[in-house]
């Protein structure tokens, strides 16, 4: 198998793992959203630690510890991954499952809003009309809702956010990971041993080991997406990451039955509306980008 074929199956394996997250928390239940993320930050620690120690990445992350640059960044970045993490749990586990697959859904756009913020980029014109129709359509499903789709907002942004962090570090995916739950770690166990893991080896073996394997299903898929990361377009990888919204909204609609209106229809067609827009307006931008040496060199000769 090519590398680039077995980046293309890792990328999607990382994203259909992503995508059927929904199935896996339920199974954690009497233990609360708080306690679950305690528990996946702890024992996401444990893993890549050991994933560090096997891989011999010592030397890295000696290297990111000495950047006090890239350290702040990190740290801003476990603070918004925690609460990403946090907020998912909780819709998932309040039977919001369709709600979070919005989130992801419109984080593309919410990350194409913070380079223009924050990173001064400037937005071609198909990139603006595909933000407008994003931006009516979390109007049009404030409405419906009663309220603003909160909890799709936060993972948004924070997602967006911690892309951000991530990208300013500029560091591995298991060194990121591990010092991001090294930040969070000391809270999350300071949480579990002062009662807040009250359902831990209390509602039988299999759920211990479960919320256990919080951390071996966080470090999986990331480290599955950091090899494809390198042996993938970005294209490709670009495409790839609506294979996750998609497969949560299936989860949502066909396993746990969540009801959608007419108006949520509206609402999240208009979202996939924008996506296309976005989609098709980067690959034809990029083909131009492409193209232009090969014009340029026609021209000479």
């Amino acid at each position: 198998m090519s590398g680039q074929r077995r980046g293309f199956f890792l990328g999607l394996g990382a994203y259909l793992t992503w995508g059927f997250f929904p199935l896996y928390w339920p199974l954690l239940a009497p233990a609360g959203p708080i306690e679950i993320l305690a528990h996946r930050i702890v024992w996401s620690q444990v893993a890549v630690a050991v994933l560090t120690i096997v891989a011999r990445r010592w030397t890295r992350l000696k290297a990111v510890f000495a950047d006090r640059r890239r350290l702040a960044f990190i740290g801003v970045g476990a603070v918004v991954i925690a609460v990403n993490w946090g907020v998912y749990i909780y819709g998932v586990n309040s039977g919001q499952v369709v709600e979070t697959s919005l989130g992801y859904f419109i984080n593309p756009l919410v990350t194409i809003l913070l380079g223009v913020v924050v990173l001064g980029e400037r937005l071609r014109p198909g990139q603006w009309i595909g933000l407008a129709i994003a931006f009516a359509a979390v109007v049009e499903l404030t409405f419906d809702y009663g309220r603003v789709p909160w909890i799709a907002v936060i993972l948004a942004f924070s997602f967006a956010t911690y892309g951000l962090m991530k990208k300013k570090a500029d560091v591995g995916s298991t060194e990121g990971l591990t010092i991001e739950t090294m930040v969070l770690a000391p809270i999350a166990l300071t949480f579990l041993l002062a009662g807040g893991s009250g359902t831990f080896g209390q509602a039988g073996w299999l759920q211990a080991v479960l919320l256990v394997g919080t951390g071996v299903i966080t470090a999986v898929p990331l480290l599955m997406f950091g090899t494809a990361a390198t042996k993938v377009s970005l294209t490709t990888l670009g495409l790839l990451q609506y294979t996750a919204p998609v497969v949560q909204f299936a989860v949502g609609l066909l396993v746990f039955h969540e009801a959608m209106t007419t108006a949520r229809w509206v609402g999240f067609g208009l979202v996939w509306l924008a996506l296309a827009v976005i989609t098709v307006e980067s690959l034809v931008s990029r083909r131009r980008t492409a193209l232009r040496p090969i014009e340029r060199q026609a021209e000479l000769v």
